[in-house]
């Protein structure tokens, strides 16, 4: 079977991690700005960064119906942190000039922004995560918690008494930046659960 090639959507944030994180696991990875990059893709991640401008950047390059039309036909989507704000379905905390904060509604879950605090609260833990063996070194940056899962949405991850870390189906979204630390295995684990690429129309 031919190898994934995974998708880092790349208009801010920490995209670069990502891409040498997957790299290092030998994975051919594309740069995703424009709907066109998605071609020949089997996953995409969207990576940390802020939400709002990611969300902006997302409407000026007219990303949102292909990134749909991308999961609908069967690629696998991880979002982290910014990235997983980008796909809940319902986003809390939005500074007030932004009003609703646009997201692609792809994961039944609602999302509070900066639950841990600001960027002076950052912190690293050691957290289980379901499916690794050992704990994971997740760092959390201004990070979001999931305060609400709905059904058919597994809690893959919790920190605190809230879910950090959630899957349905093909959506995976963390809370934490596995991108900024050295250990690869959500990477792998995502890159394993992608298999052919996604024919897009």
């Amino acid at each position: 079977m031919t190898a994934p090639r995974i998708g880092v959507l790349a208009l801010q944030g920490a995209f670069r991690e990502h891409r040498q994180r997957l790299e290092g696991l030998g994975v051919a990875v594309t740069e995703v700005r424009l709907g066109s990059d998605l071609r020949g893709l089997s996953g995409l991640i969207l990576p940390g960064g802020e939400s709002t401008t990611m969300a902006r950047l997302m409407n000026e390059y007219a990303l949102w119906e292909p990134v749909r039309a991308f999961h609908a036909a069967g690629g696998h989507l991880w979002g982290t942190c910014a990235g997983a704000i980008l796909l809940s379905r319902d986003v809390l905390g939005a500074p007030p000039q932004f009003g609703r904060q646009d997201s692609l509604n792809l994961l039944d879950v609602t999302v509070q922004r900066n639950a841990f605090g600001r960027q002076i609260d950052s912190f690293t833990t050691d957290l289980p995560v379901r499916g690794l063996d050992g704990e994971f070194a997740a760092v959390f940056i201004r990070a979001p918690a999931f305060t609400r899962v709905g059904d058919g949405v597994d809690v893959l991850a919790s920190y605190g008494g809230q879910a950090v870390m959630v899957r349905a189906g093909r959506v995976t979204a963390s809370a934490f930046h596995p991108e900024l630390t050295p250990d690869g295995r959500l990477h792998e684990l995502f890159v394993r659960e992608c298999a052919a690429p996604v024919a897009l129309t």
